[in-house]
């Protein structure tokens, strides 16, 4: 009787269909001369189509890729949403702190340093994936949030859309003199001198540019608030667009503004997270609007980002 029970017990896992291992973060080498010297990870989701969406998501200091695929939500969307997100990762060898170099010359200018080694691993994804040019976003925290408006000033043909999390407008560093400067305060610039900087980025460049949506904390004393105000400015004034709001609201009690461009087009959104300091606000769960997990610079303030982001890029 016992051996008849062992018996059947085996023949039914030998015969059961062995069930396809589910996504993980995949290291990629080999994607370009990467003059920055960076890693590469991605997340494809198990059975992606072709011709789906790509997002490139950059961590903040002292994080890594696995962490922030996890803790921001991006890997938990893609699965939803059917997307592929490229999670770039920075060493130390390049900056102890494992901070991205949105403050140095050599690696936010097209086709040198970080900014070429980051533009190289969408090519490579997009090849990869049979993704969908048209379709490629940039987004990240704090010096993530900084490089992602390097990304898209140096590279703005490759990016449909961007979003700054708790992050800093592009050339910042050089504007203020310093990027503790720009971090503390602020740069002093006309939203013309800002849009000059974007524009030398990318001589002749005649458009489109990407859309901007910002995130911030307004008790953000890493780097402040006035920086979501400088990118305001600087991305309007490539857009064309004036500095008045054409809608503002509230989205879960958080004040929210959006800024069309002459053709009627939303061109740049802002969050303020009332009360919130340095982070990437998530909102924990499985229902519609919840994503992320809850953890250092990753606050549960019942907004995910990722998810707004998502969702204003069609993601979804």
């Amino acid at each position: 009787m016992v051996l008849a029970v062992l018996l059947t017990a085996l023949l039914s896992v030998l015969l059961t269909p062995a069930r396809a291992s589910a996504a993980s973060l995949e290291e990629v080498t080999g994607f370009g001369s990467d003059p920055g010297a960076l890693k590469m990870y991605r997340y494809v989701p198990d059975g992606l189509p072709a011709s789906r969406p790509v997002v490139l998501a950059l961590h903040g200091c002292t994080q890594n890729a696995a962490g922030y695929g996890t803790g921001t939500g991006w890997k938990q969307l893609a699965d939803r949403w059917k997307f592929s997100v490229v999670l770039p990762q920075q060493q130390s060898a390049n900056n102890l702190s494992g901070c991205f170099n949105w403050f140095r010359t050599a690696d936010i200018q097209r086709g040198r340093g970080e900014a070429a080694s980051l533009a190289q691993m969408v090519d490579r994804q997009l090849a990869d994936v049979s993704g969908d040019a048209s379709r490629v976003y940039v987004t990240g925290l704090s010096a993530g949030g900084g490089m992602t408006a390097v990304m898209m000033a140096a590279y703005p043909e490759k990016f449909a859309a961007g979003g700054v999390v708790a992050g800093l407008p592009y050339g910042c560093a050089q504007a203020a003199g310093s990027p503790y400067v720009c971090m503390y305060v602020g740069a002093a610039q006309t939203p013309g001198q800002w849009g000059d900087r974007v524009r030398a980025a990318r001589p002749g460049y005649a458009g489109p540019w990407p859309a901007l949506t910002v995130l911030h904390g307004t008790a953000d004393h890493t780097v402040k608030s006035a920086n979501m105000t400088d990118l305001v400015e600087q991305w309007t004034e490539v857009h064309g667009a004036d500095r008045t709001a054409d809608v503002s609201d509230t989205v879960a009690g958080y004040p929210h503004q959006v800024f069309r461009g002459p053709d009627g087009e939303a061109v740049v959104e802002t969050y303020a997270l009332t009360g919130m300091g340095h982070g990437q606000p998530v909102d924990p769960g499985s229902a519609g609007a919840q994503c992320g997990a809850a953890g250092a610079y990753f606050p549960d303030v019942d907004l995910c980002a990722a998810h707004r982001l998502g969702s204003a890029w069609g993601l979804g």
